[in-house]
């Protein structure tokens, strides 16, 4: 479980400073702060990761290999040696045996209270030492000499470390809570609703996870499906889903420009393309038409599979704008991937006398300043650049319409400040956000309940399937010979490598020394090297010389996982495949397969493949489909890693997990509508509770 965000108002009864709580000065508080803790009620929400049983003694005859486990005995002997490393050796035994505790990291006045003679009790796990198991620094306490000391009754929680904060500073103070307002904390939910789940109240829930007792069942702990979890999972998620609910109503309040395009003008747009727009370009298109020609804000999400044909259907939204006479911008994770869709948006608009403005942090002087005053005066009408669209001293004129690329990779506060700038004239900017990681229906409907999704599954018509094998590495010179095949044949191919340098630290290839390598073994055949570290204008040159068909053999890093089109690109080689996700695979598969010949994308792996690595390569070997790819991923890997989960914000849970929660929605839908007709302040109470903050970033 994750970090608790700030909670709602603190209970009556309990001091509403954490200054207020024993033993918790400045410093103590500003390490909470790192929890999310910011009030003594977030401790409650402080859910602990894990628990050890120190409701028991285990004999020290018992104690098996890796068991963690709880010890008490007396000290006979206690030791310095000096060798390889300066360690504290002290051994204690009890009636069954003896067993050893080495610290690596000790002082004099821990040496001296660990004297023989001493009674410690002591929790860790037993591992094999010199002369038997051991526990290395493990958790002790000194024991009065005649003094019985009782058990802990319930099981210990161990929460989320920080620096300079102890597990047991940590325990007392949830503890100081739990006594003082537990029973005080607000309960929101129908309790006729939790009966019907057979879920408990939320004080009754708290009290289990913080203070499971002796007989609590581990394994549903542990695994996250406890009726206490699902309690607070089902909470989290109603949360989210009514901050969502909100978002909505206030964007429907909200005004935006009215879109309503210039007829003749798209149609000129279509007609030079040179291909007709498939069945689900066009309903997505008139999804979005329909949302841009009315005067509240577009907030709509674009997803499809690799090359399914989203960013045509950006480029005609973008025409919309334009052709009312206001701006769009365009933005893209990465420098790559917005050249390219500088590229295609100055191919397809130019013949229609509109120029598409270029914008990134390695614009500099003049060029840079010039593009600025085109923006800010609204004579640049499509913007096109990565996050420096929305840095301090970009002025729109008139920005009508925000498109956002793989926008998962995005933070939220990075989306926020684009679409604020749109904010200065006093309309709200449409918005169409766009990934080529197709997500699940679950996932969608749950952290994406506030926009309203279109799909585009066809692909266009001459897309060749890409026939994909998994290779392990001692067979890469078979490998090298069917790259010089492809490459004597006319195709072109990619080589990606997960490093740009060798690492000590990683048994993975790097594709500086694997450019070398080919070159060397591919003398007749022209090799590129493109990673991230390398300056743009000679990033360029080697895309472009690779997407002109002068170099055949393009070595790579993932930086081209997404957006570059190359459709003599026929063959795709990803080294160390079984240490990349499943849908980087899947993007990175994508890069061919774009042309007439027939594609292949060969996974070269390490052995020996761990279950889920060899899981993840067999999806791939199965399935050219990208949502069933991702639904498969989300499965394998869970939400976090699909969304991007580290910069979403929104999508960060602490207790709920959408795959294995998935059986609360039909509930949270029902009691998200129960309390929407109750009183306001519970729903904002709710929100605050689990989601803070966060709620604002829903707005992008």
């Amino acid at each position: 479980m994750k970090p608790a965000a700030a909670g709602p108002s603190v209970a009556p009864g309990l001091a509403a400073c954490l200054t207020d709580l024993p033993g918790v000065g400045p410093a103590i508080a500003s390490r909470l702060g790192k929890l999310g803790i910011q009030r003594p009620g977030d401790l409650l929400f402080l859910l602990p990761q894990r628990y050890e049983d120190r409701t028991r003694l285990t004999p020290m005859r018992r104690l098996r290999f890796g068991q963690r486990a709880q010890v008490e005995g007396e000290i006979v002997s206690s030791e310095v040696l000096l060798r390889r490393r300066r360690s504290l050796l002290v051994t204690i035994m009890d009636d069954s045996g003896s067993l050893t505790l080495r610290f690596f990291h000790f002082g004099g006045s821990q040496q001296a209270a660990l004297s023989p003679g001493r009674r410690l009790r002591c929790y860790g796990e037993a591992r094999p030492g010199p002369a038997g198991l051991e526990m290395v620094h493990p958790e002790y306490r000194v024991l009065p000499p005649s003094e019985e000391v009782p058990l802990a009754l319930s099981l210990t929680p161990v929460y989320p470390v920080v620096e300079g904060l102890a597990q047991g500073r940590l325990r007392k103070l949830v503890d100081t809570v739990l006594d003082a307002a537990l029973r005080a904390v607000p309960d929101w939910l129908p309790q006729p609703q939790l009966r019907k789940l057979s879920l408990p109240s939320l004080a009754s829930a708290l009290e289990t996870i913080h203070r499971p007792p002796p007989d609590a069942d581990i394994a549903a702990l542990l695994a996250g499906v406890h009726p206490a979890q699902r309690r607070l999972a089902l909470e989290e998620l109603l949360a989210h889903h009514l901050s969502l609910r909100r978002l909505r109503e206030l964007g429907r309040r909200e005004m935006a420009p009215v879109l309503d395009g210039d007829g003749p003008l798209i149609e000129r747009f279509v007609a030079g393309l040179g291909f007709a727009l498939t069945g689900d370009q066009q309903r997505a298109l008139s999804d979005i038409v329909a949302d841009i020609g009315r005067p509240t804000p577009m907030l709509r999400l674009l997803q499809g599979d690799v090359g399914c044909g989203k960013t045509v259907v950006a480029a005609i939204a973008a025409l919309h704008a334009v052709a009312a006479g206001r701006q769009a911008a365009v933005m893209a994770p990465t420098e790559l991937l917005a050249e390219q869709h500088r590229e295609n948006f100055r191919r397809w608009l130019e013949p229609l006398g509109i120029g598409v403005a270029w914008l990134s942090g390695a614009l500099r002087g003049r060029a840079r300043s010039s593009t600025l005053a085109a923006i800010g005066e609204g004579e640049a009408k499509v913007v096109v650049g990565t996050h420096a669209l929305f840095q301090e001293g970009v002025e729109y004129h008139d920005l009508a319409l925000v498109v956002v690329d793989e926008q998962h990779r995005f933070g939220v506060h990075q989306r926020l400040k684009l679409l604020e700038k749109a904010g200065r004239t006093g309309l709200r900017a449409h918005q169409l956000v766009m990934t080529a990681t197709p997500i699940p229906r679950t996932l969608a409907m749950t952290m994406y309940a506030d926009l309203d999704v279109s799909v585009i599954r066809e692909l266009p018509p001459g897309r060749q399937p890409v026939k994909t094998v998994a290779i392990p590495e001692e067979r890469r010179s078979e490998i090298v010979e069917r790259v010089r095949e492809a490459c004597r044949a006319g195709s072109q191919a990619y080589w990606v490598c997960p490093l740009i340098e060798d690492s000590e630290h990683l048994p993975s290839q790097a594709a500086e020394s694997t450019a070398e390598m080919l070159s060397t073994a591919l003398p007749g055949i022209r090799t590129g090297l493109i990673h991230g570290r390398m300056p743009t204008d000679e990033r360029d040159r080697t895309m472009k010389a690779f997407a002109a068909g002068d170099i055949r053999l393009l070595v790579a890093t993932t930086v081209i996982e997404v957006g570059v089109d190359v459709p003599a690109a026929s063959l795709m080689i990803i080294e160390n495949a079984e240490r990349l996700g499943l849908s980087q695979l899947h993007q990175l598969r994508g890069r061919v397969g774009r042309g007439a010949s027939a594609s292949t994308c060969v996974l070269i792996y390490r052995a020996p493949l761990s279950h889920l690595a060899r899981e993840r390569l067999d999806v791939l070997r199965r399935t050219g489909d990208g949502f069933i790819v991702a639904q498969r991923d989300l499965e394998l890997r869970g939400p976090g890693e699909v969304l991007g989960t580290r910069q979403t914000g929104l999508t960060q849970l602490r207790v709920a997990d959408l795959l294995r929660d998935a059986d609360l929605l039909p509930a949270v839908q029902r009691l998200a509508g129960e309390l929407l007709q109750g009183p306001g302040s519970q729903v904002d109470d709710l929100i605050e509770r689990w989601v803070g903050a966060q709620a604002r970033y829903g707005e992008v």
